[in-house]
């Protein structure tokens, strides 16, 4: 009988030792697991934010069309000033600027370049694929719809919401734009009591219970709640 309970009672030591292990390594897996995971998503976020400025740059407001920001991406251009020498120190002080040397430039007066000494100095406006210009070759027109899909979230999207009517202290119109990936989202098959610990930590600090980028309510320079 007191061989039982000695065994028993082993188990019962051994089960608590787990349980006891468990309960700290959770958390802790739970934290690496998504801070792997944020880091990837963070970056889509940043892609998203250039994406939704150069839209906006090009047609005066932020776009919640995924298609249409995709298309923008396939299409657009992307205006760039190639550029080749520099003024220096004593150009400068002379009164020399890059607007006038551009001017002088584009004259092509040959003795007026050589007595500013610009020889060297080019501006020249190209125009890219957009594409190219933002993210080089990590995207081309066949992925670049992935740059929307949320990683670890079995297909889900990014959520991107705009305020294009947005009304300034002084009465100036300033668009907004917003782009989200919950919690829900991308942790939903970790640790389900850690996932609803991480949201309630979130609440308990009145943040946003996953990654965003922008604000639709107040601007913020568009910045990132990781930043």
């Amino acid at each position: 009988m007191k061989s039982v309970i000695r065994i028993l009672l082993g188990i019962a030591i051994v089960f608590l030792a787990y349980l006891c292990v468990t309960s700290v390594l959770t958390p802790i897996r739970f934290e690496q697991e998504k801070a792997k995971r944020e880091k990837v998503i963070i970056k889509h976020l940043i892609d998203i934010r250039a994406a939704e400025l150069e839209f906006k740059e090009q047609n005066g407001h932020y776009t919640a069309d995924r298609d249409s920001l995709i298309t923008f991406l396939q299409t657009a251009k992307k205006k760039e000033v190639r550029k080749e020498g520099a003024l220096t120190e004593a150009q400068l002080e002379a009164g020399l600027t890059e607007a006038k040397a551009v001017k002088i430039i584009e004259k092509g007066d040959l003795k007026e370049i050589e007595a500013n000494g610009l020889q060297g100095f080019r501006r020249d406006t190209v125009y890219n694929d957009m594409l190219q210009s933002l993210y080089k070759n990590e995207y081309t027109k066949e992925t670049i719809a992935n740059l929307f899909v949320i990683p670890f979230s079995n297909g889900k999207h990014f959520e991107i919401e705009v305020n294009n009517s947005y009304m300034s202290s002084s009465n100036i119109n300033v668009p907004l734009f917003e782009a989200r990936a919950s919690f829900d989202s991308y942790l939903s098959d970790l640790n389900k009591q850690e996932l609803i610990n991480a949201k309630d930590i979130a609440k308990t600090l009145e943040r946003y219970p996953g990654l965003k980028v922008g604000s639709v309510v107040e601007p913020n320079n568009n910045a990132g709640n990781w930043e």
